[in-house]
């Protein structure tokens, strides 16, 4: 199947929307949205509370990165000393979270599905290894 001239393909290596496709199917950039989504504007603390398993340096990075596609908004309260600083989902990013919703609501429906699913093959996987 071919498409257009410069029409987006993420299935072309070339193509930016492959980069950016990426970046936001990331684990912890979906399961960031979802957190800023369901709890709103959060401190640093609180969002890695949430995610549950991030590292500091991957809660980071993954906020700059967010930050700079322009997913994230980090603002600062100069008023307050020290000055809290929130993290919170920018228009684009909510857009972008609530696209994510059905693949939430899927996951949680099958989950048992595809653990049978593996369990299936890890049990066909250590037959084939001892034969």
């Amino acid at each position: 199947m071919s498409t257009a001239p410069n029409r987006p393909n993420i299935l072309d290596a070339l193509c930016p929307s492959r980069d950016v496709f990426v970046d936001l199917a990331d684990k912890w950039v979906l399961l960031m949205l979802v957190s800023l989504r369901e709890g709103g504007a959060q401190r640093y603390s609180e969002l890695r509370r949430s995610l549950g398993g991030i590292s500091r340096k991957m809660l980071s990075q993954t906020l700059r990165m967010m930050e700079r596609d322009g997913l994230v908004l980090r603002s600062v309260d100069p008023k307050s000393t020290p000055p809290p600083v929130l993290y919170s989902l920018t228009e684009l990013g909510g857009e972008l979270a609530e696209e994510t919703r059905p693949l939430c609501a899927w996951t949680e429906k099958r989950t048992a599905v595809v653990q049978e699913a593996r369990a299936t093959y890890d049990r066909r996987q250590g037959t084939d290894q001892e034969a």
